[in-house]
């Protein structure tokens, strides 16, 4: 699976040279220690000549200390600079003079499917899968995340998170976020990544950069983690001190609907959810339990009230 620099007409290894890894450390004390874990390990992609290193934000959320490694193998320490949960990017800022090539940004929205492209990890050509894109199409996480088109590629990278996507001029269209197994020809299952688009990036990077956020009112969020199940959407897990549970949601609620809208799938639940208001907003919820039905309502909150803030070097 590995590429072949031959088979490409850009230079193949300039752009991988681009792609970094990247470590991080979170207090035990942090809101996501105990889901994420308080040491993470992924990738980056240079994507500005002073230093800015863009990634997946799930491997630097309540970091405390970054620490990136070049392809050359040298090792820089960064701070993060911002992580937008609604995208699910990062961005980390190298605290050391560079001389380094950077990845430039293409298009997602131009991306077909049947692609060739080229998924890159930090470590040069051997950290490198040849692929293809395989799906163009809504994404809905159970962390109260949805994505209106993200990329899907195969095969998959084995150390999917941060990796660059990129396309066949070179041009950086993704971010690597999760492992996920796909239906093909209906009976086997293909391992495939799935890819935050690039374009998603371009309106907000000045914000992140410049106020840490996007220039946005926040989405309200319950703090609760579900799935869907027989046409309907359940709670598999509640996040302590969240929203959910100081509105007694209990794991193994049935969620039938938002403020009187049925819900039918994740998608739906969580845009019900944010149509009602900015954070803070009250969500009325009908819930199934126990084969009895009742209604609940959640006092919804910003979820980075809850995250310990990028901590500056």
């Amino acid at each position: 699976m590995q590429p072949n620099p031959q088979d490409y007409d850009y230079d193949l290894d300039a752009a991988i040279a681009s792609v970094v890894k990247v470590r991080a450390l979170v207090p035990p004390d942090a809101f996501t220690a105990e889901t994420l874990g308080t040491e993470r390990a992924g990738n980056g992609v240079l994507i500005r000549r002073d230093g800015l290193v863009l990634t997946i934000g799930y491997l630097i959320t309540e970091a405390q200390t970054v620490w990136v490694t070049l392809a050359g193998g040298r090792v820089v320490q960064g701070h993060v600079v911002a992580f937008d949960q609604e995208t699910g990017f990062g961005l980390v800022q190298l605290l050391a003079r560079l001389d380094v090539d950077v990845l430039p940004m293409g298009s997602s929205a131009n991306a077909r499917v049947g692609d060739d492209v080229v998924m890159a990890g930090g470590g040069g050509l051997q950290h490198a899968v040849a692929a293809r894109i395989i799906a163009k199409q809504e994404f809905a996480g159970y962390w109260e995340y949805v994505l209106d088109e993200a990329i899907f590629t195969a095969p998959s990278h084995p150390n999917w998170g941060g990796t660059a996507l990129i396309n066949a001029a070179g041009e950086l269209i993704g971010i690597g976020s999760l492992q996920i197994q796909r239906s093909q020809s209906g009976r086997n299952l293909e391992d495939a990544n799935m890819i935050v688009p690039i374009d998603l990036l371009k309106p907000i990077l000045d914000d992140l950069t410049t106020l840490g956020r996007p220039n946005r009112p926040a989405r309200p969020w319950l703090g609760l983690y579900a799935s869907e199940l027989d046409g309907g959407v359940a709670v598999l897990g509640v996040a302590a001190k969240g929203p959910a549970n100081d509105a007694r949601v209990q794991v193994g609620d049935v969620i039938l609907d938002v403020a009187g809208a049925k819900v039918s799938s994740l998608a739906d639940l969580f845009r019900r959810v944010w149509s009602l208001g900015p954070a803070g907003v009250e969500v009325p919820l009908t819930i199934s339990r126990e084969g009895r039905v009742r209604a609940l309502n959640v006092h919804s909150g910003d979820r980075r009230d809850f995250l310990k803030g990028p901590v500056l070097h």
